[in-house]
């Protein structure tokens, strides 16, 4: 399969890939395959177990495999399948939301596990990255998955048109599509840079300066929102006074 090409379609992936000889975090990537299909389950349940096996086993923290970027290219291809808009637990605590904004943020971890800043601390640490094949495998891809992802950046959904501009930045990382930085970097002072989820406004802030970009008046806003955020999270969540007593003073405290 000449994955420098256009995007395969989802179906052409799981036929076309030897899965048997493809490995995740677990062993062999043979069980890949059914839990990419079960990603457009009717059950939101089995969507998130499906999602659970990218997030553990494909792209275990944050460590390719030989199953990554065929899985990439499949996650890539369902992006803008109908299925992908409807709910999905991404953890037991999580508000259950989009699928396609939690397979956007996994096609976002994975390219920026191959960006120039990647590759420069592998390289530091004694492992080149161009001798890892997984690493070389997605970067190969990552022109087709832009070009995947760009269809989501006006997603009537706000989380996925976030999720999808986030994305973007480490997929820019590639001289290939460099000249597409300027295209993106409204999107991202627009909406990225004053998002709810600070990750974001500080990975746009961060990219815009990167590419250039005056980001003065954006700088201003993170430190209004850090002060927000502070007093947030240094409000006690219990009472400021103890509870009234309700029982005898003798009573045991249990």
């Amino acid at each position: 399969m000449n994955w420098t090409a256009a995007l395969p379609e989802p179906t052409t992936v799981l036929a076309e890939t030897n899965w048997a000889v493809l490995e995740h975090a677990y062993g062999t990537a043979e069980d890949t395959p059914a839990q990419l299909v079960a990603l457009l389950d009717a059950d939101q349940g089995v969507r998130s177990r499906a999602l659970d096996h990218l997030d553990h086993a494909v792209l275990h923290q944050c460590t390719l495999y030989s199953a990554t970027a065929p899985a990439a290219l499949y996650v890539a291809g369902i992006l803008t399948d109908p299925r992908t808009a409807v709910p999905v637990g991404a953890t037991p605590r999580a508000v259950p939301g989009p699928l396609r904004a939690e397979l956007l943020d996994w096609l976002d971890s994975a390219a920026n596990e191959v960006t120039g800043e990647a590759e420069a601390n592998s390289r530091q640490l004694g492992f080149p990255p161009e001798e890892y094949p997984p690493f070389v495998r997605i970067r190969e891809i990552r022109p087709a998955i832009f070009a995947a992802v760009s269809h989501c950046l006006n997603d009537p959904d706000p989380h996925v048109r976030e999720a999808a501009i986030a994305a973007c930045i480490p997929l820019l990382d590639d001289p290939r599509l460099s000249s597409r930085r300027k295209d993106l970097a409204p999107p991202l002072r627009r909406t990225l840079a004053v998002s709810e989820r600070w990750q974001y406004r500080d990975r746009a802030i961060e990219a815009l300066a990167a590419w250039g970009e005056d980001t003065t008046e954006l700088e201003v806003r993170r430190e209004a929102f850090e002060v927000c955020d502070s007093e947030r999270d240094n409000t006690p969540d219990w009472p400021t006074e103890p509870p009234p007593l309700t029982g005898s003073a003798s009573d045991p405290p249990f």
